[in-house]
């Protein structure tokens, strides 16, 4: 009896994967990365805020805007009188976050915002919209952190899924479509869409 685990001859051999190196060596270092781009006061924040933000923020009732409001004033976010965070929202760094009146983060939406973030009045981030305030510089090896602005004007709509690049300028009364990608500036008046996002055309008003 023939074992098991022995080849059968019938059967043709499968082709051996050709596995080659890779011929250029690696540009980026990440054994030279600064372990700790943040000052040790910003990691002491970072570590109070995410306990507040698991236990104040995500588990406060849906319209209790007013206690979320109190929590990223607290720590040092600039948010007027009737903005409006959702439970689910997650920012990283709320003193670097500024929103005008009646703005509106909704479900879903991440802040990363390494950098300061800024939101006008009546400007709206739809559901699960991806604000990215932070990146590195790959012309170097040791990938330095970069941290620019994002600077979103009044009554601006971002369509739920979009994701704002770092050091993104949106102008007043622009809409970014649903998924746009959005990494480089947006007039104002102007509606973008697509990936990367472009101008399509005029915002109707009026």
């Amino acid at each position: 009896m023939t074992p098991q685990n022995a080849p059968n001859p019938s059967r043709p051999t499968p082709p051996q994967e050709d596995v080659r190196p890779f011929s250029e060596p690696s540009f980026q270092r990440f054994d030279q990365c600064e372990p700790f781009p943040f000052k040790p006061t910003e990691y002491l924040r970072r570590i109070a805020w995410e306990w507040v933000e698991r236990l104040f923020m995500r588990l406060s009732p849906r319209r209790a805007y007013g206690w979320r409001r109190f929590w990223l004033r607290t720590f040092g976010a600039k948010i007027a009188r009737k903005a409006e965070v959702r439970p689910n929202v997650r920012i990283w760094h709320p003193w670097l976050l500024e929103m005008g009146e009646h703005a509106t983060l909704a479900d879903g939406v991440t802040i990363y915002n390494l950098g300061r973030v800024r939101l006008g009045e009546h400007s709206v981030l739809s559901q699960n919209v991806y604000v990215c305030a932070g990146t590195h510089d790959y012309s170097k090896p040791s990938m330095p952190l970069i941290r620019p602005e994002i600077d979103i004007g009044n009554g601006v709509w971002v369509a739920a899924g979009a994701f704002v690049g770092p050091g993104v300028k949106i102008g007043d009364n622009a809409v970014v479509g649903a998924c746009a990608v959005v990494m480089r500036d947006i007039p104002g008046g102007m509606i973008a869409s697509g990936n990367p996002a472009t101008v399509v055309k005029p915002r109707r008003m009026g």
